[in-house]
C-alpha cells in the first residue's frame, strides 16, 4: 500500500473533487475531512470515500454549487435545508451559525436535511469546543439503504447513526466521543473488502442472520449488527433515537425510499460552558477528570486507559509524522479519476 502525506493527499483529493464541480471551498472543506479522518484512524471516513462523491455528483445525487437556506428560525434553532449540496460544507455552516447563536443565548440547536454524506461526525463537535463550548451532533441516512439489523432482527431497518460530543478542555488531545451506534461503521467493511481482510465475528450477520467473518458477506444481503454484542439492545436503542432525532424532527421520515439518494440528516446543539460555570475551572477540572481515569492500573492484556479522543490524537501525530496508509484499490481508483479527468500529471499520479 502506498504510503501518502497528508498535504499531498488533500490537494490530490480536492482537485479531483474540483474537476468533478465541486467549488474551491466545497472541495477543499471534503477533501480535508476526508484526510482528516485517514489522520485520526478512522479509514472508513478517509479518501476510501472521494470516489464514491464523485459518483454521486455524476449521478445528480450531490449538487455542486448549491446554496443552503433557512426554512425557520428562531434566536435558539435553526431549520436548515441543504438542497443536496456537500455535507461536509453544508453541516460546517449549520454549526458556525449554531455556535454563533450560543454566543448570544447561551444554548442552541439545529436540523439540517437534503444533503450529502457529513463524514467522520467529530468535526462539528470539535468546532464547538475549540470556542470554549460543549458541541452535540449525531446523524442518520434519511431514507437512504440502511445498513443495520435491529436486536433480534436479520434485515437491516437502522442506520450506523452516530453520535459525536465534544468538550473544551486543557488536555493537549482534545476530550471527546465519537462512535456509530452499529457494531462498527459501514466504511470499514467497504475498507475489510479493500483490503481483502477478514472481520472480527459480531460485526455483521449475512442474509440468512448467521454471524460471520467474510465481509463480502454483507453485500449480499447481510447487514451490520448494532453496538452492545448479547446486548445488542443497548446500541439499537441508541439508534432508533438517533432515528427519531435525525430522521422525524428533521421531517426526513423512516424507511427507505427507493432512488436510494443518500441524504444525511443532522441534529446538533451547542451549550456555552461559561453560563454554567467558569470556562478555565470547567477546562481544568475535565483534564483532571482525564487523568484520574488514565491513573488505575491496567488490566490484564491491556495498554492501559485511553480517554475519549486520545487514541485518534495519538494516531494523528504518527501519521502526520509518518505518512498515511492508502490501500492499493482506493489509491488505484483516485489515479483512474485524474486520468478521466486529465490531470495525473499534474497530480502526479499518472
Amino acid at each position: 500500500m502506498p504510503i501518502i502525506q497528508a498535504d499531498r493527499l488533500t490537494r490530490i483529493g480536492a482537485a479531483l473533487l474540483k474537476a468533478a464541480g465541486a467549488s474551491d471551498e466545497e472541495a477543499n472543506a471534503v477533501a480535508s475531512g476526508c484526510v482528516n479522518a485517514n489522520l485520526a484512524g478512522h479509514d472508513s471516513h478517509g479518501v476510501i470515500a472521494i470516489p464514491t462523491y464523485i459518483d454521486r455528483v455524476k449521478a445528480g445525487h450531490i449538487v455542486p454549487g448549491a446554496k443552503w437556506t433557512i426554512v425557520q428560525e428562531s434566536p435558539t434553532t435553526t431549520v436548515i435545508d441543504g438542497h443536496w449540496g456537500f455535507g461536509f460544507h453544508v453541516n460546517a455552516k449549520a454549526m458556525e451559525l449554531t455556535i454563533a447563536k450560543a454566543k448570544t443565548a447561551n444554548v442552541a440547536a439545529c436540523t439540517v436535511f437534503r444533503q450529502s454524506h457529513v463524514g467522520r461526525l467529530a468535526h462539528y463537535p470539535m468546532m464547538a469546543m475549540r470556542e470554549g463550548m460543549i458541541g452535540l451532533a449525531t446523524a442518520d441516512s434519511g431514507r437512504s439503504p440502511k445498513h443495520v439489523a435491529p436486536f433480534g432482527g436479520r434485515e437491516a431497518r437502522l442506520g450506523t447513526n452516530p453520535i459525536s460530543i465534544a468538550v473544551p478542555s486543557e488536555l493537549e488531545a482534545p476530550f471527546y466521543l465519537d462512535m456509530a451506534t452499529s457494531a462498527v461503521a459501514a466504511g470499514k467493511i467497504a475498507l475489510a473488502v479493500a483490503r481483502r481482510e477478514e472481520i472480527p465475528t459480531g460485526w455483521i450477520i449475512d442474509a440468512e442472520g448467521r454471524q460471520t467473518t467474510d465481509p463480502a458477506q454483507y453485500r449480499k444481503g447481510g447487514a451490520l449488527l448494532p453496538l452492545g454484542g448479547s446486548e445488542g439492545y443497548k446500541g439499537s436503542g441508541l439508534a432508533a433515537m438517533v432515528e427519531v432525532l435525525c430522521g422525524l424532527l428533521t421531517g426526513l421520515g423512516f424507511g427507505v425510499e427507493p432512488t436510494g439518494r443518500h441524504n444525511d440528516g443532522c441534529f446538533m446543539a451547542v451549550f456555552n460552558v461559561a453560563a454554567f460555570r467558569p470556562l478555565k475551572d470547567f477546562r481544568r477540572e475535565v483534564a483532571e477528570f482525564a487523568r484520574y481515569l488514565k491513573s488505575t492500573p491496567p488490566s490484564e492484556g491491556s495498554r492501559g486507559v485511553f480517554y475519549p479522543g486520545e487514541i485518534e490524537y495519538l494516531r494523528e501525530q504518527e501519521r502526520r509524522k509518518n505518512g498515511i496508509e492508502i490501500e492499493d484499490a482506493t489509491w488505484d481508483k483516485l489515479r483512474s479519476l485524474a486520468g478521466e479527468y486529465r490531470i495525473a500529471k499534474e497530480l502526479d499520479l499518472a
